[in-house]
């Protein structure tokens, strides 16, 4: 720009002349990818975590899981109707959504965690988009063919086979999300009752309306954007690249052993000349085989999920060509210096950064499982009347009133007496109860639910009270013996 105001033009006064750009378009087409199939240990694995994966959310809702008379017998069940969340052999209330926090956490130390010793993994093996893109990627294999044969059937005109092969692709899609999210509707009402229900029309429309919501979302996500989720959409690629250091584990081409490229020839050549090769023949094998397709041969990439296909397919390479395995693996930053220098490779998963990810995991987790294990079964509220404070009697004694609410959490009946502490010549009545057990009065609730109940706490000598004095409320389960508390206030005057 300086050199545009100093031009001649510029000094005697006419407007400056800024140079011309071409005009480059700030947005990028989708280019397509054929990805190509691979058989690999990698590959493997793969496919036993996307079974695993894919079984327990599609079969999991259908788990029974016995808790005892009149209780629901779903392994996992989110009770909406009720306010509860059934875990196996936990019961979360709505008052305990302390826990569904303590489980974010954990979730976001142990993604930490999984980067910090092995990268991306979670995007490569477990992600949702990964898993779903991946099961559907194979039924487009399936029917259309491998990557070659998908090519060559998009270069030609539409035809009737051609028609045909790719609406029955968009049917089995359609078909896998509609189960998808008919899977997850499962999680919220007894599973072999809902499926019959939707079957037979008879389902809440609210399920029928998630059902089409996740059908289209899984459809168009794992189905039509694919990679384009990973690279514009997913937020983790970006976050991923602040936590990870110099020993991470990622999906890395040893260019110290892959350098120069050449074909498999020129190699044979350079090598009987005593001149550098490398083992990278430049086969591609490693692009074609990518999800996303980026050239993991061009460093660390935004793209790069760490699935660790390439790897598979690079090894099959080396294999044909009897050069050692390995020029794309899992390795570190550091690894390629001193492999220059000479020494030894190092991969030190226990390091500082680990040990705190892990000492945090194991913290959250144990207070967890101290509060699980430590929890009350019965809770008490007390709320004071607010109009009027209290009530003036005609024999001078001073009455207040509050609502008393206790909550039951276990699947039977259970009876507790009422009582209050720290309050002399106090008389304690429950309006609508008329069991006492000496001076207090003696509260039935119902299995798993809580019940209200106004009371009127009566002082027979106020003058002898400040104008507030602390109560404390104590109900006792007849049996056990069971004790909660709860303080508030009696206003005397």
């Amino acid at each position: 720009m300086s050199d545009v105001l100093a031009s001649p033009a510029a000094k005697k006064g006419a407007p400056p002349v800024l140079p011309e750009y071409d005009d480059e378009p700030l947005y990028e087409g989708r280019r397509e990818i054929y990805q190509q199939s691979v058989k690999g240990r990698l590959r493997t694995i793969k496919w036993v975590v996307l079974v695993g994966c894919l079984a327990v959310y599609y079969f999991l809702p259908f788990l029974r899981w016995y808790r005892g008379p009149n209780q629901p017998d779903q392994a996992v069940l989110v009770d909406l109707a009720h306010n509860r969340f059934y875990f196996f052999f936990i019961e979360i209330w709505p008052q305990e959504v302390y826990y569904f926090t303590g489980l974010l956490v954990m979730a976001a130390l142990v993604l930490f965690l999984m980067n910090a010793v092995a990268g991306r993994v979670w995007c490569g093996y477990l992600c949702p988009q990964t898993v779903w893109t991946d099961l559907l990627t194979t039924v487009e294999r399936w029917i259309e063919g491998d990557r070659r044969e998908r090519m060559m059937a998009d270069a030609q005109p539409m035809t009737a086979a051609k028609f045909g092969r790719k609406a029955l692709k968009h049917v089995l899609w359609l078909m896998i999300a509609w189960w998808t999210g008919g899977a997850w509707v499962l999680y919220f009402a007894d599973a072999p009752t809902l499926v019959k229900d939707l079957a037979t029309f008879q389902a809440p429309m609210v399920a029928y309306v998630w059902i089409g919501i996740l059908t289209f979302t899984t459809y168009s996500l794992a189905g039509l954007m694919k990679e384009q989720v990973c690279l514009y959409m997913c937020p983790w690629p970006r976050i991923q690249a602040a936590l990870t250091d110099q020993y991470a584990l990622n999906v890395t081409y040893r260019y110290d052993r892959g350098e120069p490229r050449m074909s498999m020839k020129a190699a044979a050549k350079a090598r009987e000349a005593d001149q550098p090769a490398g083992d990278c023949i430049d086969c591609r094998q490693c692009v074609v085989v990518c999800p996303t397709g980026v050239d993991i041969r061009d460093g660390s990439q935004l793209g790069c999920i760490q699935c660790g296909l390439c790897i598979d397919a690079c090894n099959s390479v080396m294999t044909k060509v009897n050069r050692p395995l390995g020029l794309i693996a899992y390795d570190n930053d550091v690894n390629i210096d001193r492999r220059r220098q000479g020494l030894d490779e190092v991969y030190p998963i226990i390091r500082p950064r680990t040990l705190v990810y892990a000492g945090l995991i194991a913290a959250v987790g144990l207070v967890m499982l101290y509060g699980l294990m430590t929890r009350s079964f019965t809770d008490l509220s007390v709320l004071h009347d607010r109009n009027p404070l209290y009530v003036q009697l005609s024999d001078g004694s001073v009455r207040n009133s509050y609502t008393v609410r206790i909550s039951n959490k276990r699947p039977v009946h259970r009876i507790f007496v009422l009582a209050v502490d720290e309050l002399p010549l106090a008389r304690l009545t429950a309006v609508g109860i008329s069991m006492t057990a000496g001076d207090w009065p003696v509260i039935d609730v119902g299995p798993d639910s809580t019940r209200e109940v106004i009371v009127h706490l009566t002082a027979q000598k106020p003058a002898d009270l400040p104008p507030s004095s602390r109560v404390t409320f104590r109900i006792t389960e007849l049996g056990t013996g069971e004790k909660v508390s709860m303080s508030d206030h009696f206003i005397a005057r």
